[in-house]
């Protein structure tokens, strides 16, 4: 760094007799650091949040959905009836509307969150059947233009990435509470 060349703090340029200047260099490394510092909190505001902002989000869509097709409004019903035709559907439709809410609750409620994850895993097959078994309703131009039904099928890839990340945390309230000890089967000679 140049000897001549002081870096002078913005608040330096408080009103007085004498006027501090900053070279543009210096100018453009405090801004840089400033940036810097709010991308910093920024990231660690989203790195606190998001996960639980997540959780949150499936729980609520899952309840929301779920409960739709408890009480026979869901515009999902005839879509899923079509699919599970082997199935009656007044009483298939609740009972996945059941299984639905019972996902959604167990994302709200952290300590359940293994087996909401459960639940997802086994359902989720289950929503890519019409790709299958219904392509002229999933599709508008088969493999790539997609209908509304499609598009509200293949949303389930950010759903199932969405409880892959949710899964990578379920451990780390055990390590920040210090429950890290692995149970190894006793050796008995």
């Amino acid at each position: 760094m140049d000897p001549n060349v002081s870096v002078v703090h913005p608040s330096a340029y408080a009103i007085g007799p004498r006027k501090a200047t900053m070279s543009a260099r210096n100018r453009l490394l405090y801004a840089i650091r400033m940036v810097n510092r709010i991308d910093r909190r920024i990231v660690n505001a989203m790195s606190r949040l998001g996960t639980p902002i997540m959780r949150l989000a499936i729980g609520i869509v899952f309840v929301w959905f779920g409960a739709l097709k408890v009480i026979g409004v869901s515009p999902a019903a005839d879509l899923v009836a079509t699919t599970v035709f082997f199935f009656p559907p007044e009483l298939f439709v609740p009972v996945l509307g059941v299984w639905e809410v019972l996902i959604g609750l167990s994302f709200l409620y952290r300590p359940l969150v293994r087996l909401g994850i459960l639940l997802l895993f086994v359902q989720l097959p289950g929503t890519f059947l019409p790709i299958v078994v219904l392509p002229g309703v999933v599709f508008t131009a088969i493999p790539y233009g997609l209908s509304v039904e499609g598009q509200y099928i293949i949303k389930n890839l950010v759903i199932i990435g969405a409880a892959l990340v949710i899964g990578g945390t379920v451990r780390s309230e055990e390590y920040a509470r210090g429950d890290t000890e692995t149970r190894s089967p006793s050796r008995e000679v």
